[in-house]
């Protein structure tokens, strides 16, 4: 794995860019911004972004870069004879959890894609609003909640991924991302002109951007710092998985600045084209809600608009391309681990990797029809595993990363990698160690503390 490294600067950021934005970005994002405070949640969340999910980003990068490693692997070259390497193996779990549902997310974009395509998604005939947002839905219900097409587009999913990850990490995850990372942000860019063509557009970007700042709470600022780290993927592994193939020559504070940036601009965009859109067809808080805002709500804008099946086609287009770069990077998470750890080559691991995902992903994707009689907790296997690895395997492996870099690895290590060993200024250094060590441990314990409290 140390010798495998990205070839171009370019395929890295491209790479990196397309394992942070997924489908967290496109509906999430949205969601929270309508829920708290509109523009004024936007600005914590920049600010949250700034000060603290970039300095963690770059704990994640140091250890990858520096460890030359998988998740695990890297701990145990830092620290052997201890224990930490168990962060890395909890994360590889995670990632993996988080793998097995997504592909079945995945596969439900796929769906709205083809159906998009053919037309089969508009095929209702009602006389008002209200039956066709009920129409809608009923069909997000009939298929999700059925066994056989949700099955079928889940492993085709897991086809794709399969057929990249073989590729390698040159000829599949960089060549991939170059291709999908561009088509991703030409699609956001076209939504975001026809969004704000839309009558009522100033309505719908004056809650967007205008800020009011009376209506920051704590709330407001856990969401935001919660928010900030998930659609950067922190936690999962990805990070330092991808990091251990950058060139010892890249300069790690700009490659996260750059990456973090263009999350955010995924984001932003998407903010760009929902407002807007609430704005010209009164849609009300319910309808942003997770599965609701992409599979019944868009759907039904789109419905609106001339040309239905064009826009929709590319909507889904970029939900595809969005669900398929996060798909191949949190696989490409236990694919290195398998390849370091068992000494097996790349072919063997994707095969290990995804080949149990027939059986895994397949009862996730049962939960909500033939196995929905199973439950863990309250919840459907689908629900559990989300829940268990995003809500609580994340925020604990993010806080055990950072009292890692701050406490337990020498200085010069995490200096030498965030300096390029003295050849790049180190005057942001000590504000980055200080927030590691001290400031995003405790407010990552409060995202934590607030989830279970919520």
């Amino acid at each position: 794995m140390a010798n495998v490294k990205f070839k171009s600067k370019i395929g890295l950021i491209a790479a990196t860019v397309g394992s942070a934005v997924g489908l967290g970005n496109v509906w999430r994002f949205p969601a929270e911004v309508q829920q708290n405070g509109g523009a004024a949640f936007l600005v914590v969340y920049i600010l949250c972004m700034l000060v603290l999910g970039i300095p963690v980003m770059l704990a994640e990068f140091s250890l990858g870069r520096g460890g030359q490693g998988d998740a695990e692997t890297v701990f145990r070259k830092l620290r052997p004879k201890s224990r930490w390497w168990i962060v890395g193996a909890l994360s590889i779990l995670a990632s993996y959890m988080i793998l097995c549902f997504y592909m079945v997310v995945a596969g439900w974009t796929f769906e709205y894609l083809w159906q998009s395509i053919t037309g089969d998604l508009y095929n209702v005939s009602v006389d008002s609003v209200t039956a066709m947002e009920k129409s809608f839905h009923d069909k997000m219900q009939d298929y999700i909640c059925s066994d056989f097409n949700p099955l079928i587009n889940t492993y085709l999913l897991i086809g794709v991924n399969l057929i990249v990850l073989l590729a390698g990490v040159q000829k599949g995850i960089e060549r991939m991302s170059n291709i999908m990372m561009p088509l991703l942000f030409a699609l956001l860019l076209v939504f975001c002109a026809v969004s704000l063509s839309l009558p009522n557009a100033p309505e719908g970007l004056s809650f967007f951007l205008t800020p009011d700042f009376s209506k920051i709470t704590w709330k407001v600022v856990i969401n935001a710092l919660g928010q900030s780290f998930f659609s950067l993927s922190l936690g999962m592994g990805i990070l330092i998985t991808y990091s251990a193939y950058y060139p010892k020559t890249t300069k790690l504070v700009p490659t996260a600045l750059t990456v973090s940036m263009l999350d955010l601009l995924v984001a932003f965009l998407m903010g760009i084209i929902i407002f807007p859109a609430i704005a010209n067809f009164g849609l009300d808080e319910s309808s942003l809600k997770g599965t609701t805002l992409i599979f019944v709500t868009l759907p039904e804008i789109f419905s609106y608009m001339p040309a239905t099946r064009l826009w929709s086609s590319l909507f889904f287009l970029l939900l595809f391309v969005a669900a398929v770069t996060s798909t191949i990077s949190i696989a490409e998470v236990s694919v290195a681990w398998i390849q370091d750890k068992f000494k097996k080559s790349r072919i063997t691991a994707c095969f290990i990797v995804l080949m149990p995902l027939f059986i895994f992903s397949t009862l996730c994707s049962l939960s909500f029809g033939t196995l929905s009689w199973i439950e863990i907790g309250g919840r459907n296997i689908f629900d559990f595993l989300d829940n268990l690895a995003t809500n609580i395997m994340l925020p604990v492996v993010s806080i055990l990363v950072c009292v890692f870099m701050g406490w337990f690895v020498k200085d010069s290590f995490f200096r030498n990698e965030i300096t390029n060993n003295g050849k790049v200024s180190n005057g942001i250094y000590p504000f980055i160690h200080f927030v590691v060590k001290f400031i995003a441990p405790v407010l990552i314990l409060m995202i934590l503390i607030w989830s279970f409290a919520g």
